[in-house]
């Protein structure tokens, strides 16, 4: 059997180390990957390789040749012009594969029996087996669903944390016949999981996922990097070690594999009778440890290495070549090749030193920096940001609605500038930006700064400046701009500062244009500007008169006129020149208008409710027709009635479906999926039609836009979207709709919630570890019938004979898992409320405790 291996990545998540080396060749115990991965095809008698290469190609082919140095046969194709993807490159050598093949990805470490992996290929007489296993955490990878005989029922390509519905995962090794290669198109790029499976699994070919049982682990991060380190020490996992094992004075000088914990040290090493060495460590060839060093367990030391006295390594890595000063300490971190650590430096927890870089002498690199290749630090010199341009190195820049942390402490004006030129740098030079912000003076600090992080990649921009995002999104589409993005406190957690980024639509942009301002922001993959194409900055006039404009047009304004309404308008402090009065005044309605005056504090929750419990005073007191609470810089809002009663939650999205429906019947509304099902039983009522989506705003927005009669969108916790308007969620019109329909419709709105039918519809939170939520999530998968369940998002087990569900939603934040009871029936509720409390806290617990043992 053939095998290729898919060495073309450059490993951009594992910079620095891999700006002059591709990621197959990043040592793993002075190893590179691929060879650990030719050597488990070895034990396999797997000999012929094939090579795919993209990223520094001669790096790969200088190292192995033709293979017989390593006991096999390997030949190289190398992708010239651009990468293929995955399949892409497997399709280009097509006709090298005559039979049966094996594909494994160059940046993982393994010893899965691929010999029973093959035996149940052929078994099943499957035409694409891929390799599974089980893991804590699946938001890294893909994941995928087999039937009890092995079938593949459903893949999702790297979910996010509210979407995992199970932690069986897509490993990168796949056994195939040379047939499903001709579902591919010739030269063009291709993906397995994202194009040639779901393909296969349509069409009905026989698919296989065989679980394996071993160690897996994928190399794609730093952290992921140290962790297959120490594993291989520890003997988690089976690798071939050429050094000999060491226990005090005897030498095994055969190679090994390891096994049981020791000291392995290459050959001409000197180690001082001084030095402490605790077990396990490696220590390659021709290496010197010298007086008094001390060696904690976990240390991996590569060829030719130079520790000076006295030197304290608390499980380092360091490549080949590296020379380590008197009295430095190391403490889990990372030095590259040719690497000069000064006397008495220290480098910290997680930090990574390129290649043929200098910490000089007494200097400090703190937790978590990097240092790209060929850099200086000066002695005595604290670093504290990556030693290139930035200063943060988190994993992931995007939450669930955009980039948000803590203000003035994640979102600072350095990071503001860095993810500015990141997003700038994914457009073409000379693009224009809409960039718009709320009144606080945070966002107009980091406001100003992302700005120049645009300009200075050669990005135009439109100032919108201080506006409610509802506006934001309106105007975008009337300018000549590729996007926007609007800067605010979080509606959520008004310590944080929210940055969206926007498509030329006003929809929050799509994953995959997340993943690229990624990869630029962490690449630090940034392009300068020549002074002549600096960005420049214009202020879009008469932005309040587009937004007007379109209001306008969306309203049945005669309607309004007539209606005579007062209606009390609670800005809870949070916003400055509110526009909506004006708008109403126009149309001859009363808006009084209460706390609109700007508050640079927080309102707390105790807080807001007592200034809503105010706004019933005021509405009863003025005899309005309703008040309402807008929040969530113009998204959000709660009702008050006439008779001054809250209108919120599951009543307040049932009567805005019964409201919109009423005035458009047969129309469709979009609502998350954990929305109460009143709105199917309205729905019924008006002969309307009901779209769920994954709860999250970007998936209601693209709903709303790429279904065709919607009339309403959202929910009211995240806001009302009017397609007609615009594609985001917005109070302001909600508003004026309001009292357009109740004038048509003669009716008030505490007779509408009267009208509402009766659903019972709660909720609970329940702790749940991330190593724990997917496991959870193909247990329930697992535990359920086929015909029950739902997974738009999370798993929802329905009722095959009323509208009665559970939903448990993982949450897309937070180590948590929410659990959601719908019926018609209270008792039911609160029995099975408790039912699925009691079944994930057991749950836990046991996956827990298995962990520990483990």
């Amino acid at each position: 059997m053939r095998a290729v291996l898919m060495a073309g990545g450059s490993g951009t998540r594992l910079r620095p180390l891999t700006c002059d080396l591709p990621k197959p060749m990043v040592p793993i115990l002075n190893r590179p990957i691929a060879e650990h991965i030719i050597n488990l095809l070895k034990r396999h008698r797997i000999t012929e390789v094939i090579a795919t290469l993209h990223y520094l190609p001669d790096v790969i082919r200088d190292y192995f040749h033709d293979g017989s140095d390593f006991g096999v046969q390997m030949t190289y194709a190398v992708e010239e012009d651009q990468p293929l993807g995955t399949a892409g490159c497997v399709k280009n050598i097509a006709e090298l594969l005559d039979k049966t093949f094996l594909v494994i990805s160059g940046d993982c470490i393994t010893d899965f029996d691929l010999s029973a992996a093959i035996h149940y290929h052929k078994r099943n007489q499957s035409k694409a087996t891929i390799i599974l296993t089980r893991v804590p955490n699946p938001i890294e990878f893909g994941v995928v669903i087999t039937d009890e005989e092995g079938h593949i029922k459903r893949f999702l390509e790297k979910p996010s944390t509210s979407e995992i519905f199970s932690d069986t995962v897509n490993t990168g090794i796949y056994i195939l016949e040379p047939e499903v290669l001709d579902f591919l198109p010739a030269n063009q790029e291709s993906d397995f999981s994202k194009d040639l499976f779901p393909l296969l699994l349509d069409k009905g070919i026989p698919m296989y996922g065989y679980i394996a049982e071993g160690y897996w682990c994928d190399v794609g991060h730093l952290d992921a990097y140290r962790e297959a380190q120490y594993d291989g020490l520890c003997g988690k996992v089976k690798l071939d070690i050429a050094y000999g094992e060491r226990y005090g004075s005897a030498t095994l000088t055969r190679p090994s594999y390891i096994g049981e914990s020791g000291i392995w040290i290459g050959q001409n090493t000197y180690i001082d009778p001084t030095a402490e060495i605790e077990a396990p460590v490696l220590i390659g060839d021709n290496s010197r440890i010298g007086p008094r060093v001390q060696i904690e367990a976990g240390t991996v030391i590569g060829d030719k290495v130079t520790i000076g006295a006295e030197a304290n390594l608390k499980r380092p890595i360091i490549w080949n070549g590296a020379i380590v000063g008197d009295e430095a300490q190391l403490s889990a971190c990372v030095l590259a090749r040719g690497t000069r650590v000064d006397r008495r430096a220290q480098v910290l927890e997680g930090a990574v030193v390129g290649s043929l870089s200098t910490v000089g002498e007494e200097s400090l690199v703190n937790p978590g920096v990097r240092v790209w290749p060929s850099k200086q630090i000066e002695s005595g010199a604290t670093l504290n940001i990556n030693l290139i341009w930035g200063q943060r190195a988190t994993r992931n820049l995007f939450a669930q609605r955009g980039v948000s942390g803590l203000a003035n402490i994640d979102i600072t004006p350095e990071f503001a500038v860095k993810i500015g030129a990141a997003y700038g740098s994914t457009l073409k030079p000379g693009a224009q930006v809409a960039v718009s912000r709320d009144q606080r003076s945070i966002s107009r600090m980091v406001s100003r700064s992302f700005i120049a992080g645009l300009m200075s990649v050669g990005v135009h921009v439109q100032n919108l400046e201080a506006t409610a995002i509802p506006i934001t999104r309106t105007v975008i589409s009337t300018l000549p701009v590729v996007g926007g993005v609007h800067i605010r406190i979080h509606p959520e957690r008004p310590d944080h500062i929210l940055i969206e980024f926007l498509d030329l639509k006003g929809i929050n942009i799509s994953k995959s244009q997340e993943k690229k301002i990624e990869g630029a922001y962490f690449k630090e993959d940034l392009r300068r500007a020549q002074i002549d194409e600096i960005g420049n900055m214009a202020y879009p006039s008469q932005v309040m008169d587009i937004y007007s404009t379109s209001f306008e047009k969306h309203l049945t304004t005669q309607a309004i006129r007539h209606s005579n309404s007062k209606v009390v308008i609670d800005y809870v402090y949070a916003v400055s020149g509110a526009v909506l009065p004006q708008l109403l005044a126009k149309f001859g309605c009363d808006a009084v208008v209460l706390n609109a005056s700007l508050n640079q504090t927080a309102v707390s929750a105790v807080e807001r409710e007592a200034l809503l419990h105010q706004l019933g005073h005021v509405v009863e007191a003025l005899k309005a027709n309703f008040g309402v609470q807008v929040s969530g810089n113009g998204e959000q809002l709660i009702l008050v009635d006439e008779t001054g009663a809250p209108i919120r939650g599951e009543m307040l999205t049932a009567l805005m479906v019964d409201m919109i429906l009423t005035a458009n019947p047969r129309g469709t509304v979009v609502v998350p999926v954990d929305t109460s099902s009143a709105v199917e039983l309205i729905a019924r009522r008006h002969d309307g039609k009901v779209i769920r989506t994954k709860a999250n705003p970007s998936a209601l927005m693209e709903a709303c836009q790429t279904n065709a009669h919607v009339v309403l969108g959202g929910s009211a916790e995240m806001g009302f979207i009017f397609p007609q308007l615009h594609p985001g969620f917005d109070a302001m019109f909600c508003i004026a709709k309001l009292i357009e329909m109740l004038t048509i419709q003669e009716r008030s709105l505490g007779a509408i919630r009267e009208e509402l039918p009766t659903v019972y519809h709660k909720s609970q939170t329940v702790r749940c570890p991330w190593t724990v939520k997917g496991a959870l999530m193909r247990y329930l998968v697992e535990t359920h019938p086929a015909d029950s369940l739902e997974l738009i998002d999370g798993v929802k087990i329905c009722s095959l004979t009323d509208d009665s569900w559970v939903l448990l939603l993982p949450d897309a934040g937070e180590p948590l898992v929410h659990i959601f009871v719908n019926s018609n029936d209270r008792a039911w509720v609160d029995r099975t409320l408790k039912e699925y409390r009691t079944k994930v806290q057991n749950f836990v617990e046991q996956e827990q405790r298995e962990q520990a043992i483990q």
